[in-house]
């Protein structure tokens, strides 16, 4: 991934023979010039999977945006008078002409470059066979991964696994495809990450920046997990289980923090992780969730009790005015009592958010009448004065690999106390000082202490939407609320059908054929 920028010409070089006969997957080529003459040496091949991981990580905001904004953290209230974005997802007002996001989260780009990578290197046959196993083996990961977020936002989706047009098919009408089931899409969803790890096989690189082996099998063991509990597959959990117990060769940093910092990258709990570094690559959207610094007034304060004639105000604590090229003004922000949800000595609380106040001075002691807190779990750096949001985001770690293990062994009726005290021991600075240590008690109460773990562990880290999803109290996902316990989000005998996203009325003007997820209303004529 060192080459990534300069690399970046190579997959626009595909894409750009590749205009779109329709605007949903982008898929007519002009011509064929560009395809035909690339596939000729080891160079363009290796350099193409590389444009593919370049895509993969411009999807970032993309992964946090399905994964995480619709979990019950996020505020729909300002605090910093300037306003809130996304406020549609956040609140669950997505409809047919508010979905929230188009043209199927733009994923179907991707996966048709992949779909091309596949059928080229499949037949190629300069490559030595344990490098194009490999190379194959990250292709097919990362499609299935594609359409794992497919089939968990939409439901059933159409498949596309060969590359259609390159393939001299530029018929509209033949180019149309329905929506499969979420049953043919989990299927599929499976069959590229199985044939993934037997492509990788014995494989031991482990690039943790590109799909590597072990990243596969954590994906498969997501994936498994997901099938078992949300699809009632249970003989999948032992699938799950066994993918990631073969994942040996991590281990969790004594400092929570150190997980992300800029000065670690590439750490031992760190499996596969997007690359960010300055002079190359920004996180996006991470300015956002920090704060508005023209509106530091002199009114806002670090600490919530401070006293009259102290004066202690805040201007840019975090040193984030002179970034090297976001905009600094908070338009997400998660809600103050998420933060407080946090025990004072858990080290993930001041490693992932950093609280602030505002007073009014017309009274003594100063009345707090505004509370607020700023992401910096993903930070960056300071370098010549300015501030870079580059720190790597992971897309797995050794933390969650421990926490799916816990979430298997209650669903087997097993005692999880291993492995989510484990997540507790770190979180609170070592073995002996957590102050309430986890016991094991009915499966449901596991449940919510193991869902607990996940949203304080994996802020920002796109995943919290999903959990609600897939764990599970009373024998009904923690999606939909529940008296049992205060996570749910929506209400299932209103609004139950938006555990899945609607499509916009471009995808099936374009393609009649699709349509609109099942209890949204829609304008399509029947």
């Amino acid at each position: 991934m060192k080459k990534i920028h300069s690399l970046l010409w190579l997959l626009i070089l595909i894409i750009s023979t590749q205009t779109a006969c329709r605007k949903t997957l982008e898929l007519a080529p002009e011509d064929y010039f560009g395809d035909g003459n690339f596939w000729q040496n080891e160079a363009q091949v290796t350099n193409f999977m590389v444009g593919l991981h370049k895509q993969f990580r411009d999807n970032n905001f993309m992964f946090i945006r399905l994964g995480e904004m619709r979990g019950g953290a996020y505020s729909n209230i300002d605090v910093q008078n300037t306003s809130l974005n996304e406020l549609n997802i956040i609140e669950h007002r997505i409809e047919e002409n508010s979905a929230g996001v188009g043209n199927w989260a733009g994923f179907y780009n991707p996966i048709l470059q992949l779909n091309l990578f596949i059928q080229r290197v499949t037949a190629i046959e300069f490559l030595p066979a344990e490098k194009k196993s490999y190379l194959l083996g990250q292709a097919y990961a990362m499609r299935s991964y594609y359409y794992f977020h497919l089939l968990r936002t939409y439901g059933g989706v159409p498949i596309w696994l060969e590359p259609e047009v390159l393939n001299g098919n530029t018929n509209q009408e033949t180019l149309r495809r329905a929506r499969s089931s979420e049953a043919e899409v989990l299927e599929v969803v499976k069959k590229d990450i199985n044939s993934a790890i037997d492509l990788f096989g014995n494989s031991t690189a482990q690039d943790k920046y590109q799909w590597n082996p072990h990243a596969a099998k954590l994906l498969k063991g997501e994936i498994f997990l997901w099938s078992a509990k949300v699809y009632s597959n249970t003989a999948d959990l032992a699938e799950a289980k066994s993918s990631l117990l073969s994942v040996t060769d991590y281990s969790l940093q004594a400092s929570f923090k150190d997980v992300f910092a800029y000065n670690k990258k590439r750490n031992n709990e760190i499996i596969f992780a997007l690359p960010y570094r300055v002079g190359e690559a920004e996180m996006p959207g991470v300015a956002a969730y920090t704060y508005s610094t023209f509106n530091f007034d002199g009114q806002h304060y670090k600490d919530s009790t401070v006293s009259a004639g102290v004066g202690n105000f805040l201007v840019d604590p975090l040193v984030i005015a002179q970034s090297n090229s976001q905009q600094i003004i908070q338009r997400y922000r998660y809600t103050f009592e998420f933060f407080q949800s946090y025990d004072v000595a858990d080290q993930r609380r001041n490693a992932t958010f950093y609280d602030y106040y505002k007073v009014t001075t017309s009274t003594t002691p100063y009345a707090v009448t505004v509370r607020n807190t700023a992401l910096v779990k993903f930070l960056g750096t300071i370098d010549a004065n300015k501030r870079y949001f580059a720190d790597d985001w992971p897309v797995y770690r050794e933390a969650d690999r421990l926490l799916m293990l816990a979430e298997i062994s209650n669903a087997e009726g097993a005692d999880p106390s291993e492995y989510v005290q484990a997540i507790r021991n770190r979180a609170f600075g070592g073995v002996g000082n957590d102050p309430t240590p986890f016991v094991s008690g009915t499966k449901d109460t596991n449940e919510l202490a193991i869902f607990e773990e996940r949203s304080k562990e994996f802020v920002f880290e796109g995943k919290r939407w999903y959990d609600l999803r897939r764990m599970q109290v009373n024998n009904e996902p923690l999606v939909y609320k529940n008296s049992a316990h205060p996570y749910g989000v929506l209400d299932k005998a209103t609004i139950g059908y938006k555990v899945l996203w609607p499509i916009p009325p471009a995808i099936w003007t374009n393609d009649p054929l699709v349509d609109q997820t099942p209890g949204y209303q829609t304008s399509k004529p029947k």
